[in-house]
């Protein structure tokens, strides 16, 4: 297929707020050796962009400096070395940055076939968020069917893929959001118990759901007075997986209760791994939790979508924190009919 030499991406005048955000013309890239390039449908819009927005949350070298780490569409060119796809296949891939564009390129390995029954939109919605489930709860955190997970921001992206896929693979699943709302659509996902925490405390409710064992995994995005509060709410044994501090990165805590009850205390950023480790990921997403997403039993929960030109709408939206869910914008129009 030929290829034009510029497109539309959405770039930054500087760091801030979103209104730094403003639609510009780039090359398109080149597929270098192992690297697919993708004429992008969607991408979706996660927390990493707003920190990288406001400067907090560089690209890694050699990236590209543009938003955006996951998108889906149609494979427009092949590097030397690509082996699996051909120009036209349908994927969802991790991108190492430059998402928020008409094109993209990323390592092959990185890239998903689109299972069955999603649309374009649902696509862009999986790869940041499954990959970073898959390998810290279930990798990370070894999480195990009849085993209880307590999933901090329960209506997040992240929170949701969490809930379901726990329950999928047979656990018993305790989530925290801020309204009734949110506590009612944790439930409706199938979580076993919804905590608000602006008028519960999750330790206390952790306790009462578990007949005071508490969680054996806990998968927190806050931080700070968390922490500690975590390894109050963990079991004996527990795994405390952090993947990010909304609140805050440092605090002051007692790690008497990390000793005594035996825990774990670990963490991950997916962004700067290895293709061979993010490789390993994909091979067992494909193999473990496609086929479940592909029979209808579980698929990406959706907000809403904005346009390319619409990218500072987005991430005011994702700011404002009412989401539920995942927030995607929407690249390629006719990739949709």
């Amino acid at each position: 297929m030929s290829l034009p030499e510029t497109m539309t991406v959405v770039a930054m005048n500087g760091k801030g707020g979103p209104e730094v955000l403003e639609l510009a013309h780039r090359n398109v890239p080149e597929a270098h050796e192992g690297e697919i390039l993708i004429r992008v449908a969607a991408a979706g819009v996660n927390r990493p962009d707003i920190l990288q927005r406001k400067g907090a949350y560089p690209p890694p070298p050699g990236a590209s400096d543009l938003l955006g780490l996951e998108v889906s569409g149609t494979v427009a060119a092949l590097g030397p070395g690509t082996h699996r796809y051909a120009v036209g296949d349908r994927v969802c891939a991790l991108v190492p940055g430059g998402g928020y564009a008409e094109y993209v390129k990323t390592p092959e390995p990185q890239a998903l076939p689109i299972p069955t029954g999603l649309t374009m939109r649902e696509a862009a919605a999986l790869p940041e968020t499954f990959f970073t489930v898959w390998t810290n709860v279930f990798e990370r955190g070894g999480l195990k069917a009849g085993e209880t997970l307590l999933v901090h921001g329960g209506t997040s992206g992240i929170g949701t893929t969490a809930i379901m896929l726990a329950k999928a693979f047979g656990a018993r699943v305790i989530a925290t959001a801020g309204s009734p709302e949110k506590c009612a659509a944790i439930v409706a996902l199938g979580a076993d118990r919804a905590v608000n925490y602006r008028d519960e405390d999750f330790v206390d409710a952790v306790k009462a759901v578990t007949s005071g064992r508490g969680a054996d995994v806990i998968l927190d995005m806050v931080g700070g007075s968390y922490i500690e509060r975590n390894y109050e709410a963990a079991a004996e044994c527990g795994r405390v997986v952090q993947i990010a501090f909304l609140e805050a990165a440092k605090a002051e805590v007692n790690f008497t209760k990390l000793m005594t009850k035996r825990l774990i205390h670990t963490g991950s950023t997916l962004r700067p791994r290895s293709i061979a480790e993010k490789r390993a990921i994909a091979n067992a997403l494909e193999s473990k939790v496609w086929p479940i997403i592909a029979s209808g039993q579980i698929r990406p929960v959706m907000d809403r979508a904005f346009t390319l030109s619409e990218a500072a709408a987005a991430h005011r939206c994702m700011e404002a924190g009412d989401h539920i869910g995942k927030i995607v914008l929407t690249v390629a129009e006719d990739a949709f009919r």
